[in-house]
């Protein structure tokens, strides 16, 4: 069973749709992952005082970003509009992320990031 507290933050964080469509592909051998996932990354960390939570998504596009985890950092994009950083901002992690990690990671975060924030403007939505 899913956390509640967790799955709350998590679908406010990464939106319903994206939530829905991870739980309904959840099998016998990943269900302790999205177990994992949803009570501690999502319930205890981005749960917790700590931090705002725009301030995790800097932290979260930096560290996806610096590590090169492709595939989550458009889904993370969409999630720091949706957490309230502006899009300078995020051009301005990137930037940051460029100088730090190295110009062709941040060359491809840009192109990643550019297509996430052309999602959003076709959907209509303000962080969908």
């Amino acid at each position: 069973m899913l956390d509640e507290n967790g799955l709350r933050i998590r679908r406010e964080v990464l939106g319903s749709d994206h939530v829905d469509a991870s739980i309904e592909k959840t099998t016998e051998f990943t269900e302790p992952f999205q177990e994992l996932i949803t009570r501690y990354a999502w319930g205890e960390i981005w749960g917790s005082d700590g931090l705002t939570r725009a301030q995790r998504s800097i932290v979260t596009l930096t560290a996806l970003a610096s590590l090169r985890h492709w595939n989550e950092l458009g889904m993370h994009v969409k999630a720091a509009v949706r957490n309230g950083l502006t899009r300078e901002e995020i051009q301005q992690v990137l930037l940051q992320v460029a100088v730090y990690a190295g110009v062709p990671v941040g060359n491809h975060a840009f192109a990643i990031a550019q297509a996430a924030l052309d999602e959003i403007d076709a959907s209509g939505a303000s962080g969908a």
